[in-house]
């Protein structure tokens, strides 16, 4: 691949296009937004000059419900020798395209899935893709050329192709995305009119909670406009859930005995299937997941703390797999909890406290 066209310059589409600048793809940028272009390309994904001909790749970055038109009418133009999407949905763009009899030899849907909660040009970052699964949804009558220039994309912003068919990926989105989005906006809900106090003792299980409960409202009605069916479904089953946790709740508030072990049963239940829920995400990099072991560290809130702390883990030939920062409410300090493989605690715990941290047990 040599030259590219992105057409939608938010997060998705700089990201794509700086990771292609970067391994010398001549990126051309549009947007429906001018200054938006014109931004990425300051950034260095491109130019937002147009390509004096047909590019070899088109890469449609925009919201669901504006996918078809803008295919269709990049098609119509002649802007490439194949064209992809990356939107969310992969099923109703497809059939949009069908029934505005689209030559879809030349196209085949994808969906990178990688995100941040904030959007737009300056949220793109040419290592967005790494790692990631990037998905495909070839047909039968899907040109080699067009999968091969779409595997290429993915092969040179180094995420990991996953071949599924549309209407399984987004029934497969909206039990992992899109409710997951739901959910933690509908629990940050409950905040806005809480009490000050409660508020205040927020810690780290709010807020991995409610992390994406920050994405831009705007770019969330229209995914979940283009795949609410599949979305409602996974909702209705956690309703079910849910439900009956409530019931489990009431009947642990009954004097019947009886019945307090029938609620606490209950939500045994929930947490086991949980756990069980929980050990299938895959690990590191998308491999299977691995059972690691926390160490966590006292940090002041001064600078140079937290390079100080991972240069004695590297002192202690420790690699850190994973970690985060609890805050401590109300004080300029918190843990760190450094997570690793379990043969390495015993060494790393002791290299820490010999070198002046303070660990939690």
């Amino acid at each position: 691949m040599r030259t590219a066209l992105v057409i939608g310059t938010g997060l998705i589409g700089t990201s794509a296009a700086l990771a292609l600048a970067a391994r010398g793809v001549t990126v051309h940028l549009a947007d429906h937004d001018p200054d938006r272009a014109s931004t990425a390309a300051a950034l260095g994904a491109g130019t937002d000059e147009a390509p004096a001909g047909p590019v070899d790749l088109a890469i449609v970055a925009v919201p669901p419900t504006h996918v078809a038109a803008t295919l269709a009418d990049a098609m119509r133009r002649g802007a490439a020798r194949g064209y992809i999407d990356v939107a969310s949905v992969k099923g109703g763009p497809r059939r949009e395209l069908e029934a505005l009899g689209c030559d879809l030899t030349t196209y085949i849907g994808t969906h990178p899935m990688a995100g941040k909660e904030k959007s737009g040009p300056l949220a793109g970052t040419a290592d967005l893709f790494e790692g990631r699964p990037w998905v495909l949804t070839p047909t039968r009558d899907s040109d080699t050329e067009v999968f091969n220039l779409a595997l290429e994309l993915i092969a040179l912003c180094r995420a990991v192709p996953v071949v599924m068919d549309a209407d399984a990926h987004d029934r497969a989105v909206a039990l992992v995305s899109h409710t997951p989005q739901l959910v933690s906006s509908m629990v940050a809900a409950r905040l806005e009119e809480a009490d000050e106090t409660a508020v205040r003792l927020c810690g780290q299980g709010i807020r991995d909670v409610t992390r994406i409960a920050a994405s831009d409202p705007r770019m969330w009605v229209e995914i979940l406009s283009a795949n609410p069916g599949p979305v409602a479904d996974v909702l209705a089953s956690v309703a079910s859930d849910l439900d009956e946790t409530v019931q489990s709740l009431r009947a642990l508030q009954s004097a019947d005995e009886a019945k307090r072990q029938d609620g606490a049963d209950g939500i045994a239940d929930v947490l086991r299937r949980g756990n069980a829920g929980r050990v299938r995400v895959p690990g590191k990099h998308g491999s299977a997941p691995t059972a690691y072991e926390t160490v966590a560290v006292l940090i002041s809130d001064q600078p140079g703390q937290l390079a100080r702390i991972f240069a004695d883990a590297g002192a202690a030939g420790v690699n850190v797999e994973d970690v985060r920062i609890e805050h401590a409410t109300g004080q300029q300090a918190g843990h760190v909890q450094l997570t690793v493989q379990p043969s390495a605690v015993d060494g790393l715990t002791r290299t820490l406290v010999e070198r002046g941290w303070s660990l939690r047990p």
